[in-house]
């Protein structure tokens, strides 16, 4: 894998104001929409490449996925599917898959992106969180694991399981077990510096404040979409330095 993507999916009745929403929190520009419905959209950087794109969903409540740029397309679909994920809508030059417990995702063609875009405020959005059903929790970490081939470790916390991507990709996944069955589902998470000053500035952008845990804060954007505000270091990914 080469190049990572993360996909805000929302609503179309909705859609703009999310990409409204999304690229004031990135500090990025438009693409010219894309698609038979102009659906599709990439948030520009003003430096480094571009890795967050956005999608108006024409049902359902949307939420996130993952795109996977690689040199060989054909050969990721294979290996996906020898592991246990579907082919949703084979295109011309990528395709759309579902994993086994049923999170969309989209094997792409590379097209050299290679540098990440810088931090925007003390923040940047860097990871997918897939939130898994308990019974299917560990087919899901292994099916992710095995697929990236990236660094697969327990998060810091049982219900958590973290796949670090290689030095250069922008989007990481982690993998959330829930305490009750309910379809998978995924969402975005932006490391923090400063959780309460990154809140207070998406608050200004109009998102508002759900709920509040130790180490990250549930918001939910201008459109309705549900999204973490995480304590993590927007460098590197990981959690800070434990004090004792």
């Amino acid at each position: 894998m080469r190049w990572t993507y993360a996909f805000v999916d929302r609503p179309a009745a909705g859609f703009e104001r999310a990409c409204a929403f999304w690229t004031a929190v990135t500090a990025t520009k438009l693409s010219e929409p894309r698609g038979e419905r102009g659906e599709f959209v990439t948030l520009l950087p003003e430096t480094g490449d571009a890795c967050v794109k956005a999608q108006g969903v024409a049902s359902g409540d949307g939420g996130a996925h993952l795109d996977f740029a690689v040199e060989d397309v054909p050969a990721l679909v294979d290996r996906a599917v020898r592991l246990g994920a579907e082919v949703v809508a084979p295109n011309d030059g990528w395709a759309v898959l579902r994993s086994p417990a049923g999170q969309l995702f989209c094997a792409v063609p590379w097209h050299g992106e290679s540098v990440r875009p810088p931090v925007v405020d003390g923040s940047r959005l860097d990871q997918v969180c897939l939130d898994v059903a308990p019974a299917e929790f560990d087919g899901e970490v292994a099916f992710w694991a095995a697929l990236s081939g990236w660094d697969s470790h327990a998060g810091s916390l049982p219900e958590f399981h973290v796949l670090r991507p290689p030095a250069g990709l922008p989007v990481r996944i982690l993998l959330q077990r829930l305490d009750t069955p309910r379809p998978i589902s995924a969402h975005l998470d932006l490391a923090c510096t400063d959780i309460d000053a990154t809140r207070t500035h998406h608050e200004h952008l109009g998102a508002t404040f759900v709920a509040g845990h130790s180490h990250w804060t549930v918001m939910r954007d201008p459109s309705g979409g549900t999204y973490c505000l995480t304590g993590r270091d927007p460098q590197t990914g990981g959690l800070p330095p434990r004090t004792e």
